[in-house]
């Protein structure tokens, strides 16, 4: 692949970039460090991807492993006030019941929910993208339908 093709690749996935980042991370400015930091590497590492045709997976499974850095570097810092947690609180606010539902399953099963649904990926993508098997993919659909379905009837 050239880095024309891989330039034509990001932009035709940014959406796709975008959603799986917000998936994992809740800010906005984290999200785009992560796809950001995600093209950087994509582009100084495209002779590592060995077929073109992955090359979509490929660039979903770099902006994942960004999103867990940064998630990582997060976990070592800790609010200066309490307006950080505040701003925090309320950009959550700002989102619709059904992200709020999908935001509160565990970390595994939202990003399974995210790259099949939302995505489209087949089961067996996802489980390629997220090192696991199939099975334990449809599993985490399954729990993560069921669990979304409570959460929903018990917000009425």
């Amino acid at each position: 692949m050239t880095k024309e093709q891989l330039g034509n690749l990001i932009i035709a996935s940014q959406e796709t970039m975008y959603r799986v980042a917000k998936t994992l991370l809740r800010s906005d400015a984290d999200c785009a460090d992560a796809i950001q930091e995600a093209v950087v590497k994509a582009f100084s590492g495209i002779q590592t991807l060995r077929k073109d045709s992955y090359a979509k997976t490929w660039l979903v499974r770099i902006v994942i492993n960004e999103c867990y850095a940064i998630m990582r570097r997060q976990q070592r810092l800790v609010p200066i006030d309490d307006f950080t947690v505040a701003e925090a609180a309320a950009e959550q606010a700002d989102y619709s019941e059904l992200y709020d539902v999908l935001s509160r399953l565990p970390e595994e099963i939202r990003l399974a929910v995210t790259l099949y649904y939302i995505e489209g990926y087949s089961v067996r993508e996802v489980a390629e993208l997220l090192n696991t098997t199939q099975s334990a993919v449809k599993n985490r659909l399954m729990r993560a339908r069921a669990k979304m379905k409570k959460d929903l009837a018990e917000a009425e």
